[in-house]
């Protein structure tokens, strides 16, 4: 790693593509001969909207979105979707979640101030270390949507195959592995993303949205920010939107490209992950947490014996230059979060410290 730089394993804000950065370090002051740093830029000039306008296109281009989909670039994070969904898709106010971790729970908890939620599925029963079987799901017949926390970042669990929703619209929340593999948008009503994890800087979301779920008749109570309408009538310019994260994005997104696309990077990150999960099924000190058909390949959760054991591996970790192996709050044990822009050699350098760690604490 260059200038001085630790391999960064948090799960958000995340660790950015050295080459994406170094881009950004030299345009800093002065963007592309305009003589001002994006930052600094009116969001209704020329040169702005080129740089949404690519961003947007980009973006299209390597998730193959199809024309009768919108892209909005909207403020407020992954958390603000968990209100804006049902105040904008329960027009029957009724919805049907999966719970498969903290984000899915969260979600449900704010969507039933909304209407009648339903948990169609649920993995508490063994500490979200699964997806449950959606393939028959009870799935009341005037449901609005069914939505999926489709990678939770906190458990480290992820979704194999989408359920069967049984021709209802599917949401999703991809925060925390957008852009690692291809999607087929088709199969989805609404995508939205965090950036924070696999794309950017914090403060932004990206919803991915069908055009015929965008409705004008809400509730005269939504506020003008929080309806879809409002952000794709205006080019997600309805205010002033985070045109830093929009700029830093859309680097990303080229970057993504000159490598080849999702499926390159889905190629990459399989073979990533691999060496952290062969490391702890191999390991008699460390241990995944997930069953193995379910795992994360952004969001690797794993525990030693003890807490105590857990903090000593943290403090030893970060001495050595590899920081944010510390589990969630809400959880414990340790996690390795191997977002797109993680280098497999900080993979391999860590496991290779986790095996000398072993071997002196045995």
């Amino acid at each position: 790693m260059k200038y001085g730089r630790v391999y960064n394993f948090s799960a958000g804000p995340a660790t950015m593509p050295e080459p994406v950065l170094e881009e950004i370090r030299d345009e800093m002051m002065n963007y592309r001969g305009s003589g001002m740093c994006v930052m600094e830029m009116s969001h209704r000039s020329k040169v702005y909207q080129q740089i949404i306008d690519e961003a947007e296109q980009d973006l299209r281009d390597l998730m193959n979105i199809p024309d009768n989909y919108k892209v909005l670039f909207i403020q407020g994070g992954a958390t603000l979707q968990f209100a804006m969904v049902p105040m904008n898709l329960m027009k029957n106010g009724v919805a049907c979640y999966v719970e498969t971790g903290a984000w899915s729970k969260k979600a449900i908890a704010e969507a039933k101030k909304y209407g009648d939620v339903h948990v169609v599925a649920s993995s508490k029963d063994r500490n979200y270390s699964y997806i449950p079987n959606c393939d028959d799901l009870d799935i009341p017949e005037n449901a609005d949507y069914v939505y999926i926390c489709e990678n939770e970042t906190i458990h480290g669990v992820t979704w194999p195959k989408l359920p069967n929703t049984k021709g209802h619209v599917l949401v999703s929340d991809q925060s925390s592995m957008f852009l690692s593999r291809p999607c087929n948008v088709s199969d989805y009503g609404l995508i939205y993303a965090g950036v924070q994890k696999n794309v950017g800087p914090a403060g932004m979301v990206i919803v991915i949205i069908r055009e015929d779920l965008i409705r004008e008749d809400l509730d005269p109570k939504v506020p003008i920010y929080c309806s879809y309408k409002t952000h794709a009538d205006n080019g997600s310019m309805y205010n002033t939107p985070n045109c830093w994260a929009i700029y830093c994005c859309g680097k990303v997104f080229k970057y993504l490209k000159s490598l080849g696309g999702l499926e390159a990077m889905e190629k990459i990150n399989i073979d990533k992950a691999k060496v952290m999960y062969d490391f702890l099924d191999s390991s008699k000190m460390f241990k995944g947490t997930v069953d193995k058909e379910f795992r994360s390949l952004m969001n690797i959760p794993f525990v030693t014996e003890s807490a105590e054991l857990d903090a000593k591996v943290v403090a030893a970790t970060k001495a050595a230059g590899y920081d944010n192996l510390k589990g969630h709050k809400s959880v414990g044990g340790l996690r390795a979060s191997v977002y797109n822009a993680m280098p497999k050699e900080g993979v391999e350098a860590l496991v290779e410290f986790l095996k000398k760690f072993e071997a002196e604490n045995s």
